[in-house]
């Protein structure tokens, strides 16, 4: 998370920055604003525009509807201008188009005939386009023709991918594809300066997180063809409702007034419990009020409106004073800077501050852990669940903490410096500080009640092996610790497995081999491992060859997969990758059908992070075929 990120709100695309390892983004292509106006330029939902019909209906703003366009995802892009986009001419309400997009079939993306029209604000199209909210497609993988749903039973990521599409896209190609927004107000730009916790969702996010969720939906057998409906915030209110209580039809009571973005905060009150702020986006105030209300049915809460939301709170007085009061949440600087560390809002995003938190809950807090707390009293933490074509992240960043690094700067992962053929691994720098910062903690906690085997144990180390602890268990730990797994001999009885450790490799050694030589002496068979001592690492693995192999520096930070997985490499503190390719084979096996289908799809994991005394952020990916 670069400091150089611009304040929250200023980047309205951010697939460029926080994609770190896939270069710029095209200097022509235009952004959807963030908030700002949205690319196309759009109607709220439901609204007639000048020329057109309003977005989720069936026509985009100014009478078109227009297809995406990204050369990152090897579609056209058409020629700038704000007279005459994708080169047409305008005609009575919508664009003529002389001469459409020609795509070679090898290519993926936008294939069409020469002669289409945009017509009475639609796109008519001779051969094939949208029909009656679905989609009819011709073309190369990623687009061809749609092949029936199958059925099966879903893995537990199958199911997150259907409830992420159903919710988000609606089932609706007209909302992935038509609705290219993500402008306008933010639910941060109403609701109170103060808040201490908040949380948005937006099904309404910037055109590259919709493009990038639609192109992801369709590599799974669950949802690609689920795309017939229009409308996600039908969804989403279906959803919720899905027990059939609520006495609103949203049809009636719903469609007419609401928007797309949702944000709740928690603002502090003064008593044990705070305040909760509800801001949901609306497009007609009065038609709100009255769907609200038969939503609401019996339940006492308050109801103000303020630029383009309505704050719902417990109470009339309270919703009066937070849409009158002077600033909002996005003024707060440590919120927006935060918020712009993030990068990418993506679909969902969050905020908290300790200090608030902590504020509310001291009552509770035991006098013991009064001093643990201390450190994290001021901080802060930020983050968002967004999409790329390739992958689904959650990203984040923990700012205004102290003590996270008390010694200085931690080393580096490495974990780049892994041999190309590596299956997984996981890199962890600074427990050698952890340890000895905490060890009159762990033999307190020991020693208490009911810890009596935990408290033998850290004896025994001491008594049969020798160990000094915790000098010694910092020193085989060392400034950083990385156990890796190769892909090759996973189908055999010899796994090669082993562990690099950054440290003072003589002791290391001299280490391992009273633990091995105690073995030894008690008539117990030792563990059979090769090492190798280094300049500064140590490294132990189940074969000489694989021992040899770890302790040279490998290239799977030259990996494709790797990079995306990992995308902050350099600067990572800590990392796990997996790549499921290389593993596949001892899972694929064992599945078939649609499960078999979905798990290939599947391509590698990656969380990686890094941090300072005061600062740390994370990145948790999972990448797709």
């Amino acid at each position: 998370m670069s400091a150089n990120n611009p304040p929250y709100g200023q980047d309205p695309d951010r697939t460029t920055a926080y994609n770190w390892n896939q270069g710029q983004q095209p200097e022509n292509q235009p952004t959807a604003q963030y908030p700002g106006q949205p690319y196309p330029p759009q109607q709220p939902y439901g609204q007639q525009s000048a020329q057109g019909q309003g977005a989720y209906g069936h026509q985009g703003a100014y009478g078109q509807q227009q297809p995406p366009y990204n050369p990152q995802y090897g579609q056209p892009q058409p020629p700038q201008g704000p007279q005459q986009p994708y080169g047409g001419q305008q005609a009575q309400g919508g664009w003529q188009q002389q001469q459409g997009w020609q795509q070679q079939p090898a290519q993926q993306g936008w294939q069409q005939q020469p002669q289409q029209q945009y017509q009475q604000g639609g796109w008519q199209q001779e051969q094939q386009g949208w029909q009656q909210g679905g989609w009819q497609q011709q073309g190369p993988e990623g687009f061809g023709p749609a092949e029936p749903a199958k059925k099966g039973r879903k893995s537990w990521i199958i199911a997150v991918a259907a409830a992420v599409a159903v919710v988000l896209l609606g089932g609706g190609a007209v909302w992935a594809v038509g609705a290219l927004g993500g402008g306008g107000a933010q639910p941060s730009d109403v609701l109170p300066a103060n808040s201490i916790a908040y949380a948005r969702f937006d099904l309404d996010p910037a055109a590259n997180q919709k493009v990038a969720l639609f192109q992801i939906a369709r590599k799974f057998s669950a949802t690609k063809d689920a795309f017939s409906g229009e409308d996600p915030r039908k969804a989403l209110f279906d959803l919720l409702n899905e027990d059939g209580s609520a006495k609103a039809d949203f049809a009636k009571d719903v469609d007419p007034w609401l928007g797309s973005r949702i944000g709740v905060a928690a603002v502090p009150s003064g008593k044990d419990e705070p305040d909760i702020a509800v801001a949901v986006q609306v497009t007609d105030q009065e038609a709100a009020k009255a769907g609200i209300a038969k939503l609401m049915e019996d339940d006492k809460y308050g109801i103000a409106f303020r630029d383009d939301y309505a704050l719902i709170t417990e109470s009339q007085d309270l919703a009066t004073k937070y849409a009158e009061a002077e600033g909002s949440l996005t003024d707060n600087a440590e919120f927006s800077e935060d918020m712009g560390a993030v990068g990418e809002q993506g679909v969902l995003s969050f905020w908290a501050s300790m200090s608030g938190i902590i504020d509310l809950a001291k009552k509770e807090i035991p006098a013991d852990q009064v001093a643990s707390i201390e450190a994290i009293k001021n901080a802060r933490f930020a983050g968002a669940l967004r999409f790329d074509s390739a992958y689904v992240e959650l990203a984040g960043v923990v700012r205004g903490a102290k003590g996270m690094a008390p010694d200085g700067d931690l080393p580096k992962a490495n974990i780049g410096t892994l041999p190309d053929t590596t299956a997984g691994a996981i890199s962890i720098s600074g427990l050698d500080q952890m340890v000895t910062k905490q060890w009159a903690e762990i033999e307190k906690q020991a020693t208490a009640a009911g810890n009596a085997q935990v408290s033998q144990m850290l004896q025994q180390f001491k008594t049969r092996f020798g160990l000094n602890l915790p000098a010694d268990l910092a020193t085989v730990l060392g400034q950083n610790f990385t156990v890796a797994v190769d892909s090759e001999g996973l189908n055999t009885d010899q796994i090669k497995g082993g562990v690099r450790v950054t440290t003072d490799a003589a002791k290391a050694q001299a280490i391992v081999d009273k633990v091995l030589n105690a073995f030894a002496q008690n008539g117990q068979p030792a563990p059979q491992i090769a090492k190798v001592a280094g300049d500064g690492v140590f490294t132990v693995a189940t074969t000489d060859d694989y021992a040899k192999k770890l302790a040279t520096e490998g290239t799977l930070g030259e990996s494709e997969t790797f990079q995306t997985a990992i995308p902050n490499a350099d600067d990572a503190n800590f990392a796990i990758f997996v790549d499921l390719d290389k593993i596949e084979n001892l899972y694929l096996q064992s599945m078939q059908g649609d499960d078999k289908a979905n798990a290939e799809v599947l391509r590698a994991v990656g969380v990686s992070g890094s941090q300072t005394d005061t600062e740390a952020n994370f990145s948790m990916r999972l990448l797709f075929n």
